[in-house]
């Protein structure tokens, strides 16, 4: 297992008990190596015997023709995946909840190059009663940003494209309600704390470059420019930047990140 998933095997072995399903919440900024780490402790756990699943809260996003509603009756920057009121937090809780109860529960899945869910004969079972579910996110755990810090625009998306505020302000109530329905399934939250909101948008460019590397003309095809990414984590950075500064202060364990990804801390 890499630094990361050895940091937090330890904390889950002490926090699992028998007959007892535990969800276990990962969040990290994007390419902060959550998915990665979660693959390897799945892998890890299931060695033990222990029946384990994973599903990523970018396998709840709502697809581009129920986001491109959102946007004609809200505000425009919906039409992009990713801030609370782009999951579809009613199947995320019922899956959770499934889990909870010791049933076998199909894990949703979406298709981000098609930009859609996948239909639901695609899912994988987790045959249930399972000991474990790991539930990475970027923003898994988080809370509202407080009212008053949502009035200064953060950057240039937020001054051109939402000066008024009604698109944050819209995406913050969600986080306080439907989303924070989904998020108190969680039993215990691990967070991945990066060095700066500054190294996110080298992280994610480093993530497209191997893209761009990889064989098949589809995939480099699909991959983003630098410009594309600063934009695209434009729409992350006000909560990201909340999450740096107040989930330490109450998730479960928080490891702080350097530059190359390796923990300094736990």
């Amino acid at each position: 297992m890499n630094p990361i998933a050895t940091a937090l095997a330890g904390k889950i072995e002490s926090w699992l008990t028998p007959g007892e399903p535990l969800i276990v919440g990962l969040c990290g900024t994007q390419a902060s190596g959550k998915s990665t780490a979660c693959a390897q402790l799945a892998e890890h756990f299931t060695g033990q015997g222990l029946r384990v699943g994973t599903l990523s809260l970018d396998d709840l996003y709502l697809g581009r023709t129920v986001r491109a509603g959102l946007a004609e009756q809200i505000h425009p920057l919906f039409a992009t995946r990713g801030p609370p009121g782009t999951h579809d937090t009613a199947i995320g809780i019922a899956t959770l909840d499934a889990v909870k109860a010791g049933r076998s529960v199909m894990l949703p899945r979406f298709d981000k190059r098609a930009d859609e869910p996948l239909s639901s004969r695609e899912w994988p079972l987790l045959d249930g009663p399972c000991a474990l579910l790991l539930f990475e996110g970027w923003c898994v755990g988080a809370k509202p940003v407080p009212h008053d810090l949502l009035a200064q625009p953060v950057n240039d998306l937020e001054r051109d494209d939402d000066p008024e505020g009604v698109w944050r302000s819209f995406w913050n109530a969600h986080l306080a309600s439907e989303t924070a329905q989904l998020f108190a399934r969680i039993d215990r939250l691990a967070y991945l704390r990066p060095p700066s909101f500054e190294v996110v948008h080298k992280w994610r460019c480093e993530q497209e470059h191997g893209y761009q590397a990889q064989d098949g003309a589809q995939r480099a095809a699909a991959a983003m420019t630098d410009e594309q990414v600063a934009r695209f984590i434009a729409h992350y950075e006000r909560l990201t930047r909340w999450i740096m500064e107040e989930m330490p202060g109450r998730a479960d364990v928080t490891i702080q990140l350097d530059e190359a990804r390796t923990p300094v801390s736990v």
